[in-house]
């Protein structure tokens, strides 16, 4: 099979790729190793940035976030008792919209096909050859018989665990980790939210955070420890220490139902600035991880794709390659942007195991910064509503 673009992973970042070069009329096909149920069955993220909306409203695939998103213009920092709101559209002039990833991801899925994007499912052993040549390939197995697919570029939206970034020699790598000494309990229940804007708190029993995907549907996390597991959280438990840390700061306190989704999520920093080898090219988590402290995740892969796929139209519309060239900086310079405040505000509300009373010391005098200078909540909110382009 021979395809001008060959897509690595169906997560959203892929599946926006390839609308973006079908609706140019550049072909494309996309390569997942998993089930489109396994796809939709991941639970992400939910806070996106002007950058991923206008992409889904340029594509014409924005009717289910226009009737269920949520537009928020502000969010809250808690220090103990006090709400700090960062009025965002006040003072950027912008907003964002709470849409779950999930919902994203359907959204694409199910324009796929009036669009002419295949997706090919359940692709096994994926591998990638001949980058550095002019016609590279990538190979997959699906119901016991290998493929290959031969195409001018290859695009790495694999994820943090996909073969893109691997295929990479040791000696072109370079990256930057930074892991954090606790993870993120979640849970996900069918139960209104206890305020109307997401909190991010900071107590005496470490962070938290209250947020939504809907007005019927709440997403909550504590900090843990990563020695701790799932079955040291009971449901019960869980709602109590909910209960313990925001019903003294929402407006109307938490409801508790059901378990839709617990789990336990690892924190990480994480740049691979090598995006580009030969003819291969990564966006989205292939590339980089952020802490979801700061709602970063998507919608850096949306900014990554942007640039990307505005590189391909012109290579293939007038055979310009310098923004193909370009491409690996330009990502660069938004995502590390992203990734100093998503670090930021990781370090500002969450309790370090090895931090004493003078850490805490400093992030309550932060803070009181923050409640005191509009020019730093100003700065928060031109992060948290995406830097431009």
């Amino acid at each position: 099979m021979k395809t001008q673009v060959a897509i690595i992973g169906s997560g959203p970042s892929g599946l926006l790729l390839g609308h973006l070069l079908r609706a140019a009329g550049i072909d494309c096909v996309i390569v997942e190793r998993q089930s489109a149920d396994y796809v939709l069955g991941r639970i992400r993220a939910g806070v996106l940035e002007t950058v991923t909306t206008d992409l889904m409203e340029r594509l014409g695939i924005d009717a289910g976030l226009k009737a269920c998103g949520l537009l928020e213009e502000g969010f809250n920092l808690a220090d103990g008792e006090r709400l700090i709101r960062i009025e965002i559209t006040r003072l950027t002039g912008k907003h964002v919209v709470v849409y779950g990833q999930t919902e994203v991801t359907r959204d694409l899925m199910d324009a796929a096909a009036e669009r002419g994007l295949e997706v090919v499912y359940e692709a096994k052993d994926v591998g990638l050859h001949d980058l550095e040549s002019d016609l590279p390939s990538l190979s997959y197995v699906k119901n016991g018989v290998e493929h290959r697919i031969h195409a001018d570029f290859i695009a790495g939206c694999d994820g943090f665990h996909g073969p893109s970034r691997r295929a990479i020699p040791a000696a072109r790598v370079r990256e930057f980790e930074r892991e954090y000494p606790f993870g993120w309990l979640g849970i996900l229940a069918d139960v209104p939210p206890c305020h109307p804007e997401l909190i991010y708190a900071n107590g005496e029993r470490g962070f938290a955070l209250a947020s939504m995907r809907s007005a019927t549907r709440s997403r909550y996390y504590i900090q843990v420890p990563l020695s701790e597991t799932l079955e040291d959280w009971p449901e019960a438990r869980l709602w109590d220490e909910l209960a313990q840390r925001f019903d003294p700061i929402s407006k109307h306190g938490v409801t508790r139902g059901p378990a839709l989704e617990m789990s336990i999520a690892p924190l990480r920093s994480y740049v691979f600035e090598t995006m580009r080898y030969g003819r291969l090219f990564l966006a989205g988590d292939a590339a980089h991880i952020v802490p979801p402290t700061g709602a970063k995740g998507l919608n850096l892969a949306a900014s990554d794709v942007a640039y990307l796929s505005d590189a391909l139209i012109a290579h293939y519309r007038s055979g310009d390659d310098s923004a193909l060239a370009g491409y690996e900086t330009k990502a660069l310079a938004r995502i590390w942007k992203a990734e100093r405040f998503s670090w930021y505000l990781t370090k500002l509300m969450h309790r370090f195991p090895e931090d004493g009373s003078f850490e805490h010391r400093m992030q309550r005098a932060e803070l009181d910064y923050v409640a005191s200078s509009e020019a730093m909540q100003r700065a928060i909110a031109e992060n948290y509503v995406g830097l431009p382009l």
